[in-house]
């Protein structure tokens, strides 16, 4: 890789930063706040901690059944109207959230919020800039990462001023105006001219596509962003409750997840200005390894407030550098033209994982042990994903 100057960037900084304001709203006011509803929610409803997580797991398993046919739609041009639709069932679902009086009501509205996701985060994002800015797509995916990694920043403590001053219906309903008055309009306005579907022959295009679905860099790779994203998935509706279960102050327990977000765009800002000062595929090797070692701070040193701050470093450096290796990777070691199919035919595992993960720690949470068993076995998925993107590169660099 050079270490030069890098040249003008081949992608709309205006555009891009304009998704990027929706990313952090989006999952900063759904995907953050779940964890600020559970304890309330739980109360009022009568349920249990893996009862309440289900609704979460409900909500990642419809968006990832979603991801191919939204994949597919981006590529054939229809994005537009994906990602605008997407924002305005965000806002109807958190509004019907505040009048839920039920568990059916409960775990309806998040399946609708999952759905709603599928259609506006990362996932669906990344393939328009990917087809959008083809020659510069990796950094336009940094730069919309930067807004989008401080949801947790600005939305955590937000979320939960909002809550303690409104009740968590009302303040839902500031939450579904946010994206009514700015992701709708965003996504109306600054998607408008999608480039056109690639010109092939359907049944070629299939047959192209499951060629790359049966490689190995596409099936380890596979292996890799389903094992990290249940790690990451598991993590964020328990945060506050495992912070409060180490016996921090409540005080640490706010501000430890809310630092989460800041970190992560500390990650992204480095990778922005010095992955051309570096080899970006050791970089892509050594990004994932921090997820593991931040949960080992957390489980060696656990009750301790060093260890969360350890933890919050290296899993906020890692995490947030992550999103652009997950977002990169099928493009950098499988294939470019069709990279919103190949990472939406990631859905269904991906789903899986996410659904299953932040219940089972609920169930492996106990009174006695906390979610020790629980991050033990996150440290060896996230260890087992990190080898399994290795294989991958070697792959693929091998062929190449």
């Amino acid at each position: 890789m050079s270490s030069g100057p890098r040249a003008k960037p081949l992608y709309d900084r205006r555009q891009v930063g304009w998704l990027s304001l929706a990313q952090l709203i989006t999952w900063g006011s759904v995907f953050y706040t779940f964890a600020l509803l559970l304890e309330p929610v739980e109360r009022e409803l009568g349920l249990t901690r893996a009862q309440s997580s289900l609704a979460f797991s409900l909500a990642l398993l419809a968006e990832g059944l979603l991801a191919y046919p939204i994949g597919r739609w981006i590529d054939q041009g229809h994005e537009r109207a994906v990602m605008t639709c997407g924002s305005l069932l965000a806002a109807a679902c958190l509004a019907w959230h505040s009048t839920i009086h039920s568990v059916a009501g409960f775990y309806l509205v998040w399946t609708g919020l999952g759905v709603a996701l599928a259609a506006t985060l990362y996932n669906p994002v990344f393939a328009v800039v990917t087809r959008r800015y083809p020659l510069d797509f990796r950094r336009a995916i940094i730069t919309l990462t930067f807004l989008g990694g401080l949801a947790s920043t600005v939305f955590i403590p937000l979320s939960a001023w909002l809550i303690q001053s409104l009740g968590w219906r009302h303040a839902l309903w500031v939450l579904a105006g946010l994206h009514l008055a700015v992701c709708v309009p965003i996504h109306a306005v600054q998607l408008r001219g999608a480039p056109p579907a690639a010109a092939a022959v359907r049944g070629v295009e299939r047959a192209s596509t499951s060629i790359y679905l049966r490689s190995a860099p596409f099936l380890l790779i596979g292996v890799f962003v389903v094992g990290m994203m249940g790690v990451t998935a598991a993590l964020p509706p328990h945060m506050i409750s495992l912070l409060r279960g180490n016996g921090l102050a409540e005080a640490w327990v706010i501000a430890i997840p809310a630092s989460i977000g800041a970190i992560q765009v500390l990650g992204r800002r480095l990778l922005f200005f010095f992955e051309h000062h570096f080899d970006l595929h050791l970089a892509n090797r050594l990004i994932p390894v921090l997820i593991p070692l931040g949960l080992a701070a957390l489980l060696a040193g656990a009750g301790h407030p060093w260890a969360a701050l350890l933890f919050v470093l290296l899993y906020g450096l890692g995490n947030g550098m992550l999103t652009i290796v997950k977002g990169t990777a099928i493009a950098q070691y499988v294939n470019r033209e069709h990279v919103a199919s190949l990472n939406g035919a990631l859905g269904v595992p991906t789903a899986v994982a996410r659904a299953l993960s932040p219940v089972l720690l609920g169930l492996l949470w106990s009174p006695e042990a906390g979610y020790t068993w629980g991050l033990w076995l996150l440290l060896v998925m996230s260890v087992v994903a990190a080898l399994a993107l290795l294989l991958a590169q070697r792959k693929a660099l091998a062929v190449a």
